[in-house]
C-alpha cells in the first residue's frame, strides 16, 4: 500500500474552505469508490467537493471545491445577435 503525503498548505487551504461551512445543513455525503472524491451536498444547494488530484508532475495534492447553485434569473445574458456582413 502507498502512503499519499499530503502538503501541509494543501490541508490548511482545505481546512480553511470547510471552516466556511460550520453549522452548515448536510443534505447527503457521497463517496467515489476508489475513496478519491468526497462529495457534501447542503441543505442550502450547495456542494462541496474534496478530491485527491494530480499536479502536471503527477504528484497527488487535495483540492476542494465549493460550488453554489446559479441564480438563474440574475445570471441571464442577453446577447443581440445583429450580424452585418459588408
Amino acid at each position: 500500500m502507498t502512503r499519499l503525503q499530503i502538503p501541509v498548505q494543501d490541508l490548511r487551504r482545505v481546512a480553511t474552505s470547510l471552516q466556511q461551512l460550520r453549522g452548515e445543513e448536510i443534505g447527503d455525503c457521497v463517496m467515489r469508490s476508489d475513496l478519491r472524491q468526497l462529495r457534501i451536498e447542503l441543505g442550502d444547494g450547495r456542494m462541496v467537493v474534496v478530491a485527491i488530484e494530480a499536479d502536471e508532475s503527477g504528484h497527488p495534492h487535495l483540492a476542494v471545491d465549493v460550488v453554489a447553485p446559479i441564480d438563474e434569473v440574475s445570471r441571464q445574458l442577453d446577447v443581440g445577435l445583429d450580424a452585418r456582413v459588408e
